[in-house]
């Protein structure tokens, strides 16, 4: 896993005003680092669930969510089907008993240490996005959280004119709103329908121009 999509995925859960242990900054040269979780998240305003949370989490259900082990798995290179997750099995390797009993005692709490996985995205077609969240619930994981929505809502959250210089990744962000090179949802359909309406009234004013 890269260091920024780490470092993403960190300033996402701090966003959410998450508390945050880093199991790890090396790995063991006698362990896979497939085995190994990434932080122990733990918010301290955690508010009750009124229903069962989904299993694909957006960011208004994170207030839910006490504590947690997230793994971040920043492939940006293909869908975590159902074939592909099966074929790569230390994707998961993490969700072994050993390692989930290990930590639960290195962090106690009164809640259950929810297991979530950050990916890059799933399958887009119902059935196969459903086979891949099913093979995900077979193997123990409690939530998915798609790394387009992280960083969507990461990008939102941050203001051009903040100077955000406790952060790198955030400075950056804001900068690249700044000189216009990143632009919100609503912003670039605005754009887009003037440019349509534009080019209309330009072939409207030639198409009503003077006849023979």
């Amino acid at each position: 896993m890269s260091a920024i999509s780490e470092t993403i995925v960190r300033e996402y859960f701090e966003l959410h005003g998450f508390f945050i242990h880093q199991e790890r900054k090396a790995v063991s040269p006698v362990r896979r680092e497939d085995e190994e979780i990434d932080f122990v998240v733990w918010n301290p305003k955690a508010q009750p669930a009124p229903v069962h949370l989904p299993f694909v989490l957006s960011s208004r259900h994170l207030k839910h969510i006490p504590r947690a082990i997230v793994v971040v798995r920043g492939w940006h290179t293909e869908a975590f089907t159902a074939a592909f997750l099966n074929a790569v099995p230390e994707m998961l390797r993490f969700l072994q008993p050993e390692t989930l009993q290990r930590l639960e005692k290195a962090y106690p709490g009164p809640q259950p240490l929810l297991k979530l996985l950050v990916a890059p995205e799933l399958p887009a077609l119902d059935e196969a996005r459903q086979q891949s969240i099913e093979f995900l619930k077979s193997k123990g994981l409690d939530g998915v959280l798609l790394f387009r929505n992280v960083l969507a809502d990461l990008v939102d959250s941050v203001e051009a004119n903040r100077n955000y210089q406790k952060s790198d990744l955030l400075q950056v962000i804001r900068i690249l709103k700044k000189y216009g090179f990143l632009r919100g949802p609503q912003l670039e359909l605005f754009n887009a329908r003037r440019a349509r309406g534009a080019a209309l009234s330009r072939r409207s004013r030639t198409n009503s121009g003077p006849q023979e």
